[in-house]
């Protein structure tokens, strides 16, 4: 049995992840944090991490807080010698690096997920195998109207699989650039952000050649599809020493 923490549930991820936990014969659901307060069941409700940590000794955490937080959550988490998943986003690269020395210096995993479905995942894979065939995609990625972030965590990972995979030939289409076309990524991949109320979470990448186009597509209906990969990570964040990025590097 592994105890679990888990941050910002009263977000809708943290409270649907919290219960997707508490129902697991091999996960223990020990302490919840959320600055507006949280209710599951018996489970002790703390306002801050630090808290939490005081009564609690939780041995895997999640990290589901506003993107405000989410680094310092980590931070604390990961210096306490707790392993953690880390699904909000909003973290940039000298974070993600801050964070790496934290966990390489207390000994324990660190996981950084910007999607947890594991359809997904997948289609980050097969997108960075395509590269190798086209010189021009996109992404469009769609989300609801509330989404802070843009783009999405998952669209600049799947532009950054694409233009760094090995034998990738993607370039940056030709001519000036216009701020209706989107963010480039790395100069070869260019992202298109939609928020509108009604989505969930959807992307589309589209490779472009020689009289065809290759459309590659997933669709979150629900948050319920992100919980898989919610709980592979939590299962196997305690079995690291190191930091993972994206939860394609634990599905082998």
């Amino acid at each position: 049995m592994t105890d679990i923490l888990v941050t910002g549930v009263a977000g809708r991820m943290g409270s649907l992840s919290a219960a997707t936990i508490s129902g697991q014969d091999d996960l223990d659901l020990v302490a919840l944090v959320d600055p507006q307060g949280a209710d599951c069941g018996d489970v002790p409700s703390f306002k801050s991490v630090d808290e939490a940590l005081g009564l609690t000794r939780p041995q895997a955490a999640l990290e589901f807080s506003v993107p405000g937080a989410v680094f310092m959550n980590s931070m604390t988490l990961l210096a306490a010698g707790v392993p953690t998943v880390v699904g909000a986003t909003g973290l940039d690269d000298a974070q993600v690096g801050e964070l790496s020395a934290a966990a390489a210096s207390s000994g324990v995993g660190l996981v950084i997920v910007p999607n947890f479905a594991l359809g997904a995942v997948l289609l980050m894979r097969f997108a960075a195998e395509a590269a190798r065939y086209y010189e021009h995609a996109e992404v469009i990625e769609m989300h609801e109207k509330a989404k802070v972030d843009a783009p999405s965590g998952t669209a600049l990972r799947t532009a950054r699989l694409m233009a760094t995979a090995p034998g990738s030939t993607l370039r940056a289409p030709p001519g000036p650039g216009s701020p209706s076309r989107g963010l480039t990524v790395d100069g070869a991949v260019t992202i298109h952000s939609v928020r509108l109320p009604g989505l969930v979470a959807h992307q589309e990448v589209l490779f472009g050649g020689d009289d065809e186009v290759l459309i590659l597509r997933h669709d979150s209906l629900s948050r319920r599809s992100f919980m898989s990969g919610v709980l592979l990570a939590l299962r196997r964040v305690v079995t690291l020493r190191e930091t993972v990025v994206g939860l394609e590097n634990l599905l082998d």
